[in-house]
């Protein structure tokens, strides 16, 4: 499916949200097509999650419109939650509840009954691997366990939209691998939005980047054009480097952006 004719499945339009004099987020626009990995890079403090939180609607912007599958999340937010899976970074979890109980309680309160919440629990249990700690408090998991219990609950309904904020902050080195894995299988049938500030989540999982820097979108385009003469960490310094973000971010807007 080209470009030009792929369905928009997360949109920000204009986004911009204020706390008194202190601008979070300014004129963040960006569209994702359906299928796509897209990485939200930048360095921590950069709004990345500011920006996720109003794409979910667990925030409202000042200025701007946010939609999940074509439904404005302010206007239209149940329909909008439908169509979307959120993994927030350090999600709650409900300690005192084993995998399976947590997973049958949010089926529940998303509105799934009798064999349809059995069969959405089973799904996800197969798809992020849990069948080993299904019925052991997620009090005693891991770190890397409780992460997937986090990604199992944000696929229950199977949403066709996935955001995930800081997904890997903390995990050791092989779960990071494993949550990698999980993420670049999800991708060929859903279309993902993760935000990070690790460099080698990028080349990893992406099929493209949006960088952003105080506030500001200051490069959209595939990984390999934000290091094109560099490598990655060079253009991280480059773009964070307030100097050189402004024409930065007009050769990546016009020359890498979809």
């Amino acid at each position: 499916m080209s470009e030009q004719t792929a369905e928009t499945i997360i949109e920000a339009s204009g986004l911009s949200k204020y706390y008194g004099p202190f601008v979070a987020i300014e004129d963040i626009t960006f569209s994702i097509p359906k299928g796509q990995v897209v990485a939200f890079l930048g360095p921590n403090g950069a709004g990345k999650s500011t920006t996720m939180k109003i794409l979910s609607g667990f925030l409202a912007p000042n200025k701007g419109s946010a939609a999940i599958a074509g439904h404005d999340v302010s206007k239209d937010r149940l329909a909008a939650s439908r169509a979307l899976g959120y993994l927030p970074e350090n999600g709650p979890l409900y300690e005192n509840m084993t995998p399976r109980e947590l997973l049958e309680f949010f089926g529940e309160a998303r509105g799934l009954k009798n064999r349809s919440l059995t069969d959405s629990v089973e799904r996800v249990v197969h798809q992020t691997d849990l069948r080993d700690v299904l019925e052991k408090p997620i009090s005693k998991l891991s770190r890397g366990y409780r992460q997937r219990v986090g990604l199992a609950q944000a696929l229950l309904h199977d949403p066709q939209a996935l955001i995930m904020d800081e997904p890997t902050s903390g995990l050791d080195p092989n779960q990071i691998r494993e949550f990698r894995k999980n993420i670049k299988l999800l991708g060929k049938s859903k279309t993902i939005l993760i935000s990070t500030h690790i460099l080698g989540e990028v080349e990893a999982v992406a099929d493209r980047v949006l960088f952003i820097h105080e506030g500001k979108l200051v490069f959209d385009g595939a990984p390999q054009d934000l290091h094109q003469d560099c490598t990655l960490e060079e253009s991280f310094y480059r773009l964070t480097d307030n100097s050189q973000a402004t024409s930065a971010a007009t050769a990546g807007l016009a020359g890498g952006s979809v």
